[in-house]
């Protein structure tokens, strides 16, 4: 065991000023909570002042080094301090020290007393020490100390990191629809860890759940976790370990930088405040990820209940279209067939809002938000308000309503939460049950009440605002282009999730102008993979032979609206390959509101042919949008030499 095996970058602070010996302490056990060496920081605390006690541990010329074994420690460990205006430390010698190492020890063991023993033989040396209190990064600090041990003890090992049993570094990859960004991003995980000699495990939370569940041995082993998610998972799980959060598109073009975060001791301790913390939220993140990742935990959740309620409803229209039922009013009910289709895909669409609320509240308040969350959702479908508690039409706050419901009952219940962490511990058991709830209801009902007739004005101007714009082609086809373009900008990132969260939102409204946003938007997604597969197909010289060879399958994924496929392209090739999508995009999507194609239908490519308006020309336009990128394609991009 060597110095440097127990001594952390994330463990120095350099050039620190603290007030006293009380405040040096202070500040060398927040780095060893800070790397996640201690199961119980006030105790471990209460073993330094103890020996503090017994004598002081400074040994003179300007060094101290404090030390506890207790069981509140989780492994050996060290941090150190460096104090250019010293702190009085009541020295033998007088001298206040600029120079102190904090040791952490288990009660199973001596090590502390083995580094002890050879740390006072190290600091001896002024010209060391000298060298250590004049570094200038936690590098330079640790290279000091890793040089002198091998020259004063060259019978030891260089530094390496321990052998663990399993796996060195753990990951989790989840996307708002888990189709195909999850699964890439592990992917690229799995396959740099390999090409890195490093051993990793990725769990994938995907549309059909979370699989390759890390194990409690496996994160207690491991050097860190990697979190490549644009929605919430759980973390409780990961409590003082290392954490990098990120995005789920940064697994897939960038993992060896992310498995180095890990390696290189880069990435924050994490640390729970609950036992059942599900909100994925740590420390490196902005507001604003944290913003997107509840909005999108919140999506991921409703899309299942909009993708499923909206193909029943639109083969109801099918079938009463094929028995020749007059388009009025009860279009879509009339018959006792599509009467059933519709009544059941109402009674899923229906859900859409209070789901989206809820799991929103849900990501940011854990299961307290839950309930407060789907009654919020409800209330704005309703309309409800103080004078119509039922619900009035011209209250309805829509889809803008549900998102503010989500959002704020997220945290007021967190709110909550806090001001009842001073109730006494017998109460702990009628929290969720009695407390939340109640005190959650009645909060979210005034709430909800006092601004659904406000967003219930800005909704209903929105909804006027798209029917108009949809009888004027001037209006309507650039509104289309963009949000087709929009698909293809990122191509499963925030731009992409924009454009398909704003048609799917305007989806309840029923309009035939949301239903051609909807077209638009589906298949901006569906043109980039058919252009890279068109371009792999007819314009071979400019791709590799890899890049040939798994061209095709993006036929397949284009036609199933996966945009993702397009991406290990636009990685590779970003000048060239994202500008071309784009402008096929927007070609087809400015086509399919020119010819008036619409879709009742939030999901599914060809799956869903018999839910689209006018599907002769809609794929008339797809053929258009994909051809333009190919070609666009072919001017930009030159020939590979191979």
């Amino acid at each position: 065991m060597r110095i440097t095996d127990l001594l952390k970058k994330q463990g120095i602070s350099l050039g620190v000023a603290p007030k006293g010996k009380q405040d040096a302490i202070d500040t060398l056990v927040a780095l060893h909570e800070k790397c996640g060496n201690l199961k119980d920081t006030a105790a471990y605390k209460e073993g330094i002042i103890a020996r503090e006690k017994m004598g002081t541990t400074a040994i003179g010329m300007e060094v101290a080094i404090p030390h506890a074994k207790s069981e509140a420690v989780k492994a050996p460990a060290l941090t150190a301090i460096t104090v250019p205006g010293g702190v009085d430390y009541d020295a033998p010698d007088g001298q206040p020290c600029k120079l102190i190492f904090m040791i952490a020890a288990t009660t199973d063991g001596d090590v502390h007393l083995e580094v002890l023993a050879r740390l006072m033989q190290m600091l001896m040396d002024e010209s060391f020490t000298a060298k250590l209190k004049a570094a200038k990064t936690a590098d330079e600090f640790l290279k000091i100390i890793d040089d002198k041990e091998t020259e004063k003890f060259p019978d030891e090992p260089k530094a390496a990191p321990a052998a663990k049993s399993g796996y060195r570094v753990l990951a989790v990859t989840a996307c708002p629809t888990g189709i195909a960004h999850t699964y890439m991003a592990a992917e690229a995980l799995a396959k740099a860890g390999e090409q890195m000699g490093i051993t990793i495990k990725v769990e994938t939370n995907g549309s059909g759940g979370a699989k390759n569940v890390l194990t409690a041995e496996e994160i207690a082993n491991c050097d860190g976790i990697i979190i490549a998610a644009d929605k919430s998972v759980e973390t409780a799980r990961f409590n003082g370990k290392p954490v990098f959060s990120t995005k789920v598109a940064d697994g897939i073009h960038k993992p060896e930088e992310l498995i180095n975060k890990i390696i290189n001791g880069e990435a924050p301790v994490f640390h729970s405040d609950k036992a059942a913390d599900t909100s994925g939220s740590v420390g490196n993140e902005s507001f604003g990820r944290r913003l997107y990742k509840h909005l999108m935990n919140g999506v991921s959740h409703m899309l299942p209940f909009v993708v499923a309620g909206g193909i029943f409803i639109a083969i109801a229209f099918l079938i009463d279209a094929a028995a020749g039922v007059p388009q009025d009013g009860n279009f879509g009910s009339v018959t006792p067939a599509a009467a059933w289709f519709k009544t059941i895909g109402g009674a899923a669409f229906g859900f859409m809002l209070p789901i989206l609320a809820g799991f929103i509240a849900m990501s940011i308040a854990d299961r307290p938000g839950l309930l407060v969350g789907i009654v919020g959702g409800s209330l704005a479908a309703t309309g409800s308000t103080f004078a119509a508690p039922g619900g009035d039409a011209s209250s309805v706050s829509g889809f803008l309503g549900a998102l503010l419901a989500g959002f704020i009952a997220g945290w007021l219940m967190k709110m909550l939460e806090k001001v009842c962490d001073h109730l006494p511990h017998a109460l702990e058991g009628i929290k969720p049950v009695l407390i939340y709830p109640l005190a959650g209801l009645g909060i979210v009902g005034v709430m909800m009440c006092a601004v659904n007739p406000i967003m219930g004005i800005i909704n209903q101007g929105l909804i006027n605002g798209v029917t108009e714009m949809s009888k004027n082609p001037a209006l309507i086809v650039p509104l289309c282009a963009l949000l087709a373009a929009m698909m293809a900008i990122d191509m499963g990132g925030p731009f992409n999730k924009a454009a398909y969260v704003t048609a799917t939102g305007l989806l309840a409204s029923g309009t035939n102008a949301a239903y051609m946003i909807m077209g638009a938007v589906m298949i901006g997604g569906m043109v980039p993979p058919l252009a890279i597969a068109l371009s792999t197909t007819i314009f071979r010289k400019r791709w590799s032979a890899e890049e040939r060879k798994n061209g095709p399958v993006n036929f397949i994924m284009g036609l199933s609206f996966i945009t993702e496929g397009a991406i290990p392209y636009a990685a590779g090739h970003p000048l060239q390959v994202i500008p071309s999508c784009i402008v096929g995009s927007a070609v087809a999507g400015a086509l399919s509101a020119l010819f008036g194609c619409t879709l009742r239908a939030p999901h599914g490519g060809i799956f869903v042919l018999p839910t689209i308006g006018n599907a002769a020309m809609y794929f008339l336009a797809l053929i258009i949008g994909a051809v333009v990128g190919c070609l666009m394609l072919a001017i930009l991009k030159k020939p590979v030499k191979e």
